[in-house]
């Protein structure tokens, strides 16, 4: 964990549960002023992003309501465009405006990309920006997916204000369609193997039987 996703994680009522349940002295360090910040994404936290196909977003209303929303698409579509910048284009859904309404008011955005296969969780928190298409086509279409058979509306772009590797204790294992066509693979591969044993000794048995 770093200083920079702790500093915004860690209030004061979240450090008063810590201090009360005997957890504050071990999170003091990611506190600690000589702690790096650590607020730029690595090679390892892009290459983990650019291979999701989905991610959860949590938006906050003027009410002070949390919105939290599933966004998916082909592998690659949150482009990681530099250390502290994600972006996506955002295309045209129920036309509910929850998400783009509440980051009108308040910018702030907190983002969960999962791995449930290897059961890794990158958390960001951060400040998000909308580009409407109508402003500039141009960024909005270098975000769309080719061959992605929807229309585009706007960017989000994302400053990374802080982010953490979380802990796999709790995330359940699964697997989306493709991954588990991977996972099968070499069964389906053995399988075959053994078909095609199989029918090589009926055949020999047959030509053992004839007369």
């Amino acid at each position: 964990m770093a200083r920079a996703y702790s500093t915004i994680a860690f209030t004061d009522r979240v450090r008063a549960l810590q201090r009360q349940h005997g957890s504050a002295d071990a999170y003091a360090r990611f506190l600690a002023p000589e702690t790096p910040a650590d607020d730029a994404l690595g090679a390892p936290e892009a290459e983990f992003i650019s291979a999701r196909d989905g991610f959860y977003q949590a938006t906050i209303s003027e009410t002070g309501w949390p919105y939290l929303q599933f966004r998916g698409g082909a592998p690659g579509f949150v482009h990681v465009v530099d250390e502290k910048t994600l972006a996506y284009a955002d295309f045209r859904g129920n036309r509910q405006y929850l998400s783009v309404g509440n980051l009108s008011g308040d910018d702030r955005i907190a983002l969960f990309f999962m791995d449930y296969p290897n059961q890794r969780r990158l958390k960001i928190f951060g400040h998000a920006s909308v580009v409407d298409a109508e402003q500039n086509p141009e960024i909005v279409q270098s975000l769309h997916v080719p061959g992605y058979r929807a229309t585009p509306e706007r960017a989000i772009i994302i400053k990374v204000a802080g982010f953490d590797w979380n802990c796999p204790q709790h995330i359940p294992k699964r697997l989306n369609a493709s991954e588990l066509e991977i996972a099968i693979a070499p069964i389906r591969a053995r399988l075959a193997e053994l078909e095609t044993e199989n029918a090589a000794l009926r055949e020999k048995l047959s030509l053992n039987d004839a007369p």
